[in-house]
């Protein structure tokens, strides 16, 4: 059984350690638009230099990013997504949906994100068993952690 002071094991909470800081996902959202040179996006996030440059040494490390030499002399490196990168694209459109759902008019929103069929992107999760759109009504959760339920630590 879990300590008292001990949080519940959590993959959400272990991906926030590594991408849940702010400039962290917004290199992400910069990067995914093809914006990998270190000035760029200093320019395009607004983070100080040393800041991100521990946001992107921190991303290469844990493998969402990796840095590409697009210059010899003096050496520069441009950062691009690495297949685990790619693959916390569908987080940034479903963050961005929210936010513009949740926190501008309709005609305040500063990107609009078209598919390759031609129609704006409107991010759905569904389930990839059957198909159909997740609701939370749908949903019913079975922790694996032991000495844990969905309540919190199983009693003694």
């Amino acid at each position: 059984m879990p300590a008292a002071k001990d949080p519940r094991p959590c993959s959400i909470a272990d991906t926030l350690a590594v991408v849940g800081e702010k400039y962290s996902l917004l290199v992400l959202r910069e990067v995914c638009l093809g914006n990998g040179r270190f000035d760029q996006l200093v320019r395009n996030i607004g983070a100080p230099r040393d800041i991100l440059a521990t946001r992107l040494r921190r991303l290469v490390d844990a493998g969402i990013l990796r840095k590409v030499a697009y210059q010899e002399r003096p050496q520069r490196f441009e950062y691009r997504p690495t297949t685990a990168g790619l693959e916390l694209e569908p987080v940034l459109m479903t963050l961005m949906a929210w936010g513009d759902r949740h926190l501008r008019a309709d005609d305040d929103r500063p990107m609009v994100i078209e598919h390759t069929c031609g129609n704006e992107l409107v991010p759905v999760v569904t389930c990839s068993a059957c198909g159909d759109p997740v609701h939370h009504e749908d949903l019913s959760a079975h922790p694996q952690a032991p000495g844990w339920t969905t309540a919190g630590p199983a009693a003694a």
